[in-house]
């Protein structure tokens, strides 16, 4: 029985982590000086939408600065316990985005169904003006934002952010103008509602792909059950389980197999040509697999509690009472 085992790497991405972190520290820059003005003038309009508007733009500095140390700590080699270093603390940086958007989203929608009750008397010229150079500070924030690496579920979390504050300034800009020019201060808690709904949307985005993440899914454009009917359909291997994939944080994904192949073949090569179909046709670039030969008491102890499917090739399951071939 031969026993060999194959590892590929390749984990670059387009933009450099000190490229983003300048990109990245450009838009907390401004979205804070912004922020800052907006409270004054949100209060002084009477604007739901304005200050709904400031507290999503906080959110916003809070996950750009969440960002910045997650690609700090990311970048930092495995070290002890830490096998893979510290990757992950970007997905948390994700979740904690997602779930603040959610929370906010909740207070966001009960008080402007209160002021869609009760509307309060609203600037609309003020509103108008600070909503137009909402658009235009937005503009610029998701515009270096974007120039960064938005593979990154973590650096997607801040982009997401700032995309949706720039439709809510759409949103609050046309409410200010209603406002303005037919005196329905209703359109306020309306811009607050839509403003909400982005909020809400870009949540559960964000919480739904870090959750995945965190429950070692497979990433949604893989299959593992399709994956695993490929790999048995390379000649020469009779059965794959413990067949694993996952992403150890956005972007990287990661695959491990036991391999069992007919007796007589070159282990080796199997590996080889496996761990090249892995990585030209599913981008799979880091892998572990381990492959035996299809027959010894050592492979059936090994293979007595099969973790996942096992797959297992055409020609194997037409003659699984051969006892050179185990079965689960």
């Amino acid at each position: 029985m031969t026993a060999e085992a194959g590892h590929g790497h390749g984990h670059g991405h387009g933009v450099s982590a000190e490229a983003d972190r300048k990109l990245l520290s450009g838009a907390l820059a401004l979205i804070v000086g912004f922020m800052a003005a907006e409270v004054v003038v949100g209060i002084a309009a009477g604007s739901l939408a304005l200050i709904t508007d400031a507290a999503h733009m906080l959110t916003d500095a809070i996950a750009i600065v969440l960002a910045l140390i997650a690609i700090r700590l990311a970048a930092r080699p495995p070290a002890g316990g830490f096998t893979y270093g510290l990757k992950r603390v970007e997905i948390l940086s994700a979740q904690a985005n997602g779930i603040t958007l959610l929370l906010l989203a909740v207070y966001f929608v009960y008080e402007a169904i209160a002021r869609m009750i009760d509307p309060p008397e609203v600037k609309g010229a003020l509103v108008l003006i600070t909503g137009v150079v909402g658009i235009v500070v937005n503009l610029l924030a998701t515009w270096m934002i974007s120039k960064a690496n938005r593979s990154s579920l973590n650096v997607e979390g801040a982009y997401q952010h700032i995309l949706n504050d720039l439709f809510a300034f759409i949103a609050t800009a046309i409410a200010g103008l209603v406002v303005l020019v037919t005196g329905f201060a209703r359109a306020d808690a309306i811009a607050a509602l839509i403003v909400a709904a982005l909020m809400l949307k870009a949540g559960v985005s964000l919480v739904r792909d870090s959750g995945r993440i965190f429950l070692e899914a497979a990433p949604v454009n893989l299959d593992p059950q399709a994956l695993g009917a490929e790999l048995c359909a390379v000649e020469g291997v009779v059965e794959v389980h413990d067949l694993h994939v996952w992403e150890i944080t956005s972007g990287e994904p990661a695959a491990s197999a036991h391999i069992l192949v007919a007796e007589g073949l070159d282990c080796h090569q199997i590996r080889i040509e496996i761990e090249a179909l892995l990585a030209d046709r599913h981008q799979l670039t880091h892998s572990t697999l381990q492959v035996d030969h299809a027959t010894g008491d050592e492979v059936d102890a090994h293979c007595s509690d099969a973790h996942g499917t096992v797959h297992r090739s055409v020609t194997a399951a037409g003659r699984e009472s051969d006892p050179a071939i185990p079965n689960h």
